[in-house]
């Protein structure tokens, strides 16, 4: 099997044609990478603006939910909605479909900064029910190639994610504390994990320098579909564990199935390195530690899982956006480039990391940390959109 659309060699990269719109829809990361960046700093930018006296609510459930449903989902629905026609050799996504698409996108964000949660998720669930609709069509129809296997964890994402947001939007489960967690946990980190995993499993050696990893044969396929499966489940399961009662075991179980699912998937040799291949590996290890030690610090674990939430999974959206954004504009060398910009913007993402678990072990710097925390982030998006802002709009012809 093969991806036609990220076997990169170094072609010359042009301009957006006058069919503007069928060439978004058919890379839609371009719309939605850059969307979910700008709602990532509308999405922090609350805390300031709360201490400040300048919103007149707290911003915990808003801030949540922009992050996940507006940053998070954008990336998601953005590689998944670009990538995902590709694996299959299947029609790309038509300008209608794109349309649709960021127009929930949108409303979703508006919806929750403006304290309309419920159509909020309402807008979150369409959008990725419609993107699921949109794959599976596809793949049903008119693939010529299965496509990956490690993909079904990338589904998983979108089915919790919908899943979670639907919960939410019940009653009973706000009444109810087990329940409610579970929702939580479905949409917060079932949304992202899965693809993390299934996506990583696919992109992550490229990264490295190497290729896909495509199976050879119909065996090793198989094999592939077999350990997604089995991850996928276990993942799932973790949640249910923690939310009766073994917390310590839903989290281990969580980064036992993380780490485990990528070093056996995964050949962990660096063909060709760079800074952004140091910043994978910081969000790896920041990600697995907030996973690790949320359970041991459960009482504080909304601090110590932002150690997952921006420096895992945040940080791996701009790392792996900023991947795709290289090898779509005809520059895939560009992405292995040693240099200290991208340093400094690793730095950043480490740093708001850091600063927004900080308050798990000194309850005293909350405020000042949740100000710097997100000016820091805010500054790391900013200058992360200036540093691609051409090859958002620089296309590759193959």
């Amino acid at each position: 099997m093969s991806f036609p659309a990220c076997k990169h060699k170094k072609h010359r990269a042009t301009g957006p044609r006058r069919d503007g719109l069928r060439w978004l829809a058919a890379e839609p990361y371009r719309l939605f990478f850059f969307s979910g960046a700008v709602w990532s700093i509308i999405g922090v930018a609350l805390w300031p603006l709360y201490y400040a006296q300048q919103i007149g609510f707290y911003p915990n459930f808003v801030h949540a939910r922009l992050m996940i449903e507006a940053f998070g989902a954008a990336f998601v629905v953005g590689f998944l909605g670009t990538a995902g026609p590709r694996m299959a050799t299947a029609p790309k996504l038509t300008p209608a479909e794109l349309i649709w698409l960021f127009a929930l996108h949108q409303a979703c964000g508006i919806a929750h900064l403006t304290l309309h949660m419920v159509w909020g998720d309402v807008c979150f669930i369409a959008l990725l029910g419609s993107l699921l609709l949109c794959l599976v069509l596809r793949v049903a129809k008119f693939r010529k190639e299965a496509p990956p296997p490690q993909m079904l964890l990338a589904l998983t994402g979108l089915i919790c994610g919908i899943a979670g947001a639907s919960l939410l939007l019940s009653n009973a489960t706000l009444l109810d504390a087990q329940r409610l967690r579970l929702a939580n946990l479905l949409l917060y980190q079932g949304l992202l994990l899965p693809p993390v995993l299934g996506i990583g499993a696919f992109v992550f050696p490229r990264m490295l320098g190497g290729d896909f990893g495509d199976p050879k044969t119909a065996a090793q396929s198989r094999a592939k579909l077999g350990r997604a499966v089995v991850a996928a489940v276990l993942l799932v399961l973790s949640f249910f564990v923690e939310v009766h009662g073994w917390v310590q075991a839903g989290y281990a179980l969580r980064a036992c199935v993380a780490a485990g699912y990528l070093l056996v998937e995964v050949k962990w040799k660096t063909f060709q390195s760079g800074s952004l291949t140091s910043g994978l590996f910081w969000a790896l290890l920041l990600g697995g530690l907030g996973l690790a030690l949320s359970g041991f610090f459960y009482a504080q674990h909304t601090s110590v899982e932002h150690l997952l939430y921006i420096g895992g999974f945040g940080m791996l959206m701009l790392v792996v956006g900023s991947r795709v954004l290289f090898g779509h504009s005809g520059d895939l060398d560009g992405f292995f480039v040693k240099s200290k910009w991208v340093r400094f913007l690793i730095f950043l993402g480490v740093l708001a990391a850091l600063t927004r678990a900080t308050p798990a072990w000194v309850p005293s710097t909350t405020v000042s940390h949740h100000i710097y925390a997100a000016g820091t982030w805010a500054l790391l998006a900013v200058f992360w959109l200036l540093w691609h802002r051409r090859r958002f709009a620089k296309r590759d012809e193959e």
